[in-house]
């Protein structure tokens, strides 16, 4: 019997942010310093104001690939109305998540691209970095995704980085598909999902209000259509710069409609992508 071969995935990066232009700006660069450049930045604004715009306008001059800005107007958290617009602009077949404070290392796009599996989504995890390390390498531009070992592990015993050996390990790509499924703990600030399968379960749910729990609850569905995890660690690693935490009023109903959805099987979002078929681009702001 003859096998049936799958494409290989043409990559979309939709990156969030808000009202962050100098984080925004080192995701970015380090998008730009990627080993794989083959693929697309889908820049996905929660309603930032005229600095962000321009920080864009200056990165697309020399951007080594495409780079667009999806823009909507500030009416507070909606992170998952963004990811969703950002998702639409695309015109990949395979969606990475990234947020706007997350450096991707060198060979980010790389290892998603050959851990992509039809049917799977890949969650990738995070390596925590101080305040101080934050502020020094925006105000320096430091490229931290180019830092060796030494400085990886001088930064580690100083604090300012919570892990080292992730940064520089790569575990061989398989034995990686999650035998059991658990929505906890996954990010969508490092999470890739083929558009398909986005659009199967009507991509992330704009009814959540306020912070927390839409990418769970969008992982979660995506179990109950039948898309299996793949473990992105010791490959997809990003490095999270610093930021205060949000506030979190609405975390406690947001897991609440979380668990009601894993007792329901629930799919389909109440409000995603079908929702915005159609609809013309909001102008970013000018100064």
């Amino acid at each position: 019997m003859q096998q049936t071969m799958h494409p290989g995935p043409t990559i979309s990066v939709v990156i969030t942010t808000y009202n962050r232009p100098d984080a925004l700006a080192a995701v970015v660069e380090a998008c730009f310093m990627q080993d794989d450049k083959n693929f697309e930045i889908i820049i996905a604004d929660d309603g930032s104001t005229a600095n962000t715009r321009e920080t864009i306008d200056r990165l697309r001059e020399r951007a080594p690939m495409p780079l667009k800005h999806v823009w909507q107007p500030d009416q507070g958290f909606r992170a998952a109305m963004a990811r969703n617009r950002g998702t639409l602009a695309a015109a990949g077949n395979y969606i990475i998540f990234l947020d706007g404070d997350c450096v991707p290392q060198r060979d980010f796009i790389a290892r998603h691209r050959a851990l992509a599996q039809p049917g799977c989504l890949v969650s990738g995890s995070r390596i925590l970095l101080s305040q101080a390390l934050t502020e020094r390498a925006l105000r320096e531009h430091i490229d931290l995704a180019g830092l060796g070992l030494p400085e990886r592990l001088r930064y580690r015993l100083r604090g300012d980085m919570n892990k080292v050996l992730q940064t520089v390990l790569r575990w061989p790509d398989l034995g990686r598909m999650r035998r059991s499924f658990s929505w906890r703990r996954i990010k969508s600030c490092n999470l890739a999902v083929w558009r398909s399968d986005l659009e199967r379960v009507n991509g992330f749910d704009e009814s959540f209000v306020g912070w927390g729990h839409e990418d769970s609850d969008l992982v979660l569905r995506l179990f109950h259509a039948g898309v299996a995890r793949k473990d992105g660690a010791l490959a997809t690693e990003v490095l999270h710069l610093w930021h205060r935490e949000a506030q979190r009023d609405e975390e406690s109903s947001n897991r609440k409609v979380v668990l009601e959805r894993a007792a329901n099987k629930t799919i389909q979002a109440v409000r995603g992508l079908r929702e915005h078929r159609g609809e013309a681009p909001f102008p970013a702001p000018t100064s």
